[in-house]
């Protein structure tokens, strides 16, 4: 996603959150109806769509775009996984306790100024999880 701009935005319970101007990845999961998550996400405020996860009150904020959605088919929950390699990526910022609020991750929400670094590091981190087949779809 890109956020054009720097802003505060309400996060439900975590509260008012900094986001600096740049591109964010946001790594979640949905073991049983992948599709219909992606879409759900995806879909404007007002669509009879109830802010519920974090992910969902950013995206509802004015001025966040989405660019691209990298997603993969598994048997097993891989996000915190995928989120640990993120969290070691050089360059990469995390937002504290975004999107992990039923784990123990850091952070399930990561920072970049460069959108083809933090894309490459997304893809990395899919494929250091053992995920080779790694699907996306531009926006």
């Amino acid at each position: 996603m890109e956020n054009h701009a720097d802003r505060e935005i309400e996060i439900g319970q975590l509260g008012r959150v900094a986001f600096k101007s740049g591109f964010y990845a946001y790594v979640g999961s949905a073991l049983s109806g992948l599709a219909q998550r992606i879409r759900r996400h995806l879909r404007e405020v007002g669509e009879n769509k109830k802010l519920h996860w974090h992910i969902d009150y950013f995206l509802a904020s004015s001025g966040v775009e989405v660019k691209e959605v990298v997603f993969a088919e598994t048997e097993e929950r891989k996000e915190c996984e995928i989120a640990a390699k993120l969290q070691m990526k050089k360059g990469s910022e995390h937002i504290a306790n975004f999107g992990c609020s039923d784990c123990t991750c850091r952070s399930h929400l990561f920072f970049s100024t460069s959108f083809d670094r933090l894309k490459e590091d997304v893809y990395n981190g899919f494929h250091e999880s053992g995920i080779d087949e790694v699907l996306n779809k531009d926006f």
